[in-house]
Parts: structure tokens; sequence; C-alpha cells
């Protein structure tokens, strides 16, 4: 199997950040926060991405508005004066697409799920082009590409050339793609249909086929993260899931079956992170305890489900297993810092619950005062005075019942 080194520079750009880029998006998680950081392939690549730079560093600010930029305004105004020819796909005008060269009918349009091969052209709006692939390959409908190529080429017919014009949203966004791709930059795609067969038969694919297709599965999914769309990348984690426990009629090796493992427990992993970032920690919880029923000692998963309790006002559930997660990597300091935090919390609500209570049930310090005066608060002389008198009536009471 290649590295993963080797893995992204065979992933085109359009559907993942590559070469430099990509490890300066892996660079960026890495130094962003410990346990928020995604799982990625290996040791030897977190080695070679220590040096690089974070990715605001090297990246672009967003390009003022060009006034000399004449032929993206000609085109907007083409399609403005000519309505019939472009077809807004979405209705809310971010996302165009044009015909240019006709294809063999309606009836030979691909469908979701097959594997489709287009040619590919992807220009900013000044003409530069920032990708040009022949045969680009990939899954429709699963987000193994840009949005506006998976919602467009479902709409090509064999054959057809098309031009889409898209802006950043459906594109790379706000973050953009350095160092060619500013953010919010639209881009033109030129997009030629040239073929479209099934999705192979997971149950046939070989032990390497599988762990391939899962890997670019879940780098995609690492790669919405990067994005800050946890929505798409928690879909891009479970087709990779589905990927991995998918049944199979081949026989795999010891190894392979090791990697399949890790594969799962990456995508498991990165799952969570994204789960948590949406606030949805019941199915975050989830994906960290399937995580440690394989490795109870997944150090990522110990830290994010103390998260996902702690988020849940779990203190007292999360403590222990922060605890358990220092003990196997004491020096570090991100542990360190929510154990901290939560000990702090876990010690406010004990005391907030103290006061509840003790207002529910009376004060104890305060009753026993009071019952401490209580001897010393009644003069001994009153308590004489009204033995007296109590004695005086039970005496008057004995003198009239024997009088009568």
């Amino acid at each position: 199997m290649a590295s993963s080194g080797e893995e992204a520079r065979s992933v085109s750009p359009v559907r993942a950040g590559t070469g430099s880029e990509a490890a300066a998006e892996a660079a960026q998680l890495d130094t962003a926060e410990d346990f928020e950081v995604l799982d990625e392939e290996g040791e030897e690549d977190e080695d070679d991405l220590s040096e690089l730079p974070p990715l605001e560093d090297v990246g672009r600010r967003p390009a003022p508005p060009r006034e000399d930029a004449q032929p993206p305004e000609q085109g907007a105004g083409d399609a403005a004066g000519d309505p019939q020819e472009w077809l807004d796909v979405l209705g809310n005008g971010l996302l165009k697409k044009k015909t240019l060269v006709p294809g063999q009918g309606v009836d030979s349009r691909p469908q979701k799920g097959q594997d489709v091969t287009i040619r590919l052209k992807a220009t900013l709006e000044d003409g530069t082009v920032v990708e040009e692939d022949p045969a680009l390959t990939f899954t429709l409908g699963d987000c193994d590409v840009l949005q506006a190529l998976d919602l467009c080429v479902q709409l090509l017919e064999m054959g057809e050339t098309a031009l889409i014009v898209s802006e950043a949203k459906y594109c790379y966004g706000a973050q953009g793609r350095s160092p060619d791709i500013p953010p919010n930059a639209s881009l033109m795609l030129e997009v030629e249909l040239l073929a479209a067969r099934d999705a192979p038969d997971l149950e046939l694919l070989s032990g390497k086929e599988k762990i391939q297709l899962a890997n670019r599965k879940r780098e995609r999914g690492n790669f919405f993260y990067q994005q800050a769309d946890y929505v798409l990348a928690i879909n891009s984690y479970d087709i990779a899931l589905r990927i991995v426990g998918s049944s199979s009629k081949v026989d795999f090796s010891p190894d392979e079956e090791a990697e399949l493992l890790d594969v799962k427990v990456k995508c498991l992993n990165n799952l969570a992170a994204s789960q948590l970032k949406l606030d949805h920690f019941k199915a975050a919880l989830k994906s960290c305890n399937l995580v440690l029923e394989h490795q109870p000692g997944n150090i990522k998963a110990l830290f994010r489900k103390g998260k996902v309790l702690a988020q849940q006002g779990e203190y007292r559930e999360a403590i222990p297993i922060l605890k358990a997660a220092l003990k196997l990597e004491p020096s570090n300091k991100t542990i360190h810092a929510e154990l901290s935090k939560l000990v702090k919390k876990h010690a406010d609500q004990r005391n907030v619950e103290t006061e509840m209570y003790r207002k529910m049930l009376g004060n104890p310090s305060t009753a026993r005062k009071c019952k401490d005066k209580l001897p010393w608060s009644i003069p001994w002389k009153w308590l004489f005075g009204a033995t007296a008198i109590a004695l005086g009536g039970v005496a008057l009471s004995v003198v009239i019942a024997a009088r009568n």
C-alpha cells in the first residue's frame, strides 16, 4: 500500500488539498489543539509535517474585487442576457450550468453511486487555470469532489461538454486552497462527461483495494473537517466505515485485517471529533465507545469521551476517564488543562448542590445554635413561676371536684 504522502500526490486537488497545501492544512490541525486533530496516516507523516507553517501563514487573504476583470463580467452578462441557455441548478443563483456541446440524451445521464470519469478544466474569474485533469474519476454523490461538480455532473448527458459557474460556497469556500485558489474565490469549470459505470462490488475487493478506497473516503472527510464542514465530514467518514465493515468474499491476510481495523479506528475517532463539533453528544459518545472496544487505551478516544461527558455536565464520570488518558500520556498538556478545568467545575457544581440542599432542608448549623442557647435564654425565675402556676391550677381543680 502506498504511503500517505504518495496517496496525497495521487489524488486530484479537486478532491482534496495535495502536496504542500495539504501538508500545511494537516500541520494547522496538529498545532491547533492536540486532541482536536484528526487521525492521520502515521508518525512519519507527522514528522514530515512538523516544520510546516500553519495554514493561515501560507494562505492568501481574500482577493479584492477586480474592476478590470472583463472576461468574468462578460460571462455574467451572457448569463443574464441569455437566461434560457443557463440552468440555475439550485435556484439561488450561486451555481449555474450551460451546455456547450450537447450529449447523447437525458437517458444517458449518470446515476448516483456510479463511478464517473470527466475531463476537467478549472479557472479563476481572471482566467487563471488552477486545475486540469483529462480523466478525473470519482463516485457520483459521495462528495469525493467539489460540491459544484457533484451536483452538476449528474445533470450531464454522456459526451456533453458544459460550463459550470460556481460561487466559493460550492468550491473551496472561505479558506480557499493555498497557494493557487484565494479564499472566497468563484470558479469556472469546463466539464466533459466521458464515462459512467457501476461502482465496484465491495464484496469482491481485495484487502488492498478496500483499504485504499476507505482511506480515500477518510481523507475526503479530513478535507471537509479542515474546511469546518462537519456535516460533509461525517458523511465521508460514514462511507469509509461502511466500506470497512462490508462483507467480503475474498480472504484477507492478517496484515490487511490489521490495516482495516486501523482505518476503522481512525474513522471513528474523526467521526467523534466531527460529532462533538456539532454538539451531537450521544452520537459522539457512541463513536468513542466503539473505538475503546477495539483499543481501550486509545488516548484520543478517552479524551473525547471525557469531553463529551463534560459537555453534558457529567463531571464525576468524565474526570476518571481523563485521568486514565493522562496516566497513559502524563506529559500531555491538553489533557492536563482539560482535567484541571473539569475538577474546578466539579467542585463548583458540588458547592451549588450543597447550598441547594441546605436551603431545602434548612440550615442545621443555625438550628444547632438555637438549641444550644435555649437553656440560657429562659431565666430560672420564669421557669419557677410557671411551675408554681401549673401546680396551683391542679390543686384548684382537685378542690372543685371534691365540693361537687
